[in-house]
């Protein structure tokens, strides 16, 4: 992970995190298109997870964000703003076809997504999907070991619709 280190933008959040991990993948899409497909992400089984994070917050007390996977824009209305949404993400930074970090905070934790690209060869991008969770609270190490082992497998499926250039219009994912 020492290589993204050198990304300065990134060196403040990794500053104090409890958890860090990193999913990298190929493709021949840019960033662009990798961020629309993989934030458009959003199968039914996500979904009821979603469901299920809202019950769970609810019995914890948490503030909490109503979290909605699925951010359906195209590649060309992805904000690299600061301030800017993306779903349930809001722009932290970015750099157009290098990086974009994304920020969802609630009152127990604060999580960031950040994805990076870089050239591969032969027309292909590498993506690197870093995610860091900073606890805020007592509760945030709680609420983070129950959604941990589903993390793995949403980070997963978003990074498949990232490379498959497949538009996020349709919830279901991309096609097989």
């Amino acid at each position: 992970m020492s290589e993204l280190i050198d990304l300065p933008a990134l060196r403040p959040v990794l500053d104090g995190a409890d958890h860090v991990d990193v999913h990298t993948v190929e493709g021949e899409v840019r960033l662009r298109k990798f961020v629309a497909g993989s934030t458009g992400w959003a199968p039914g089984w996500v979904r009821a997870l979603y469901q299920v994070r809202r019950i769970f917050a609810r019995l914890l007390r948490l503030a909490h964000a109503d979290v909605k996977p699925g951010s359906h824009l195209r590649p060309e209305e992805i904000p690299f703003t600061p301030g800017r949404r993306i779903g349930f993400f809001t722009v932290v930074d970015g750099e157009d076809d290098r990086f974009l970090l994304l920020e969802a905070s609630d009152s127990h934790l604060a999580s960031f997504l950040a994805i990076v690209a870089e050239k591969a060869g032969g027309g292909r991008n590498r993506f690197r999907m870093v995610t860091v969770v900073k606890h805020r609270h007592w509760t945030g190490p709680l609420y983070f070991a129950a959604i941990r082992p589903f993390h793995y497998l949403v980070i997963r499926g978003m990074a498949r619709a990232g490379t498959s250039g497949a538009h996020p219009s349709g919830l279901r994912g991309p096609a097989r």
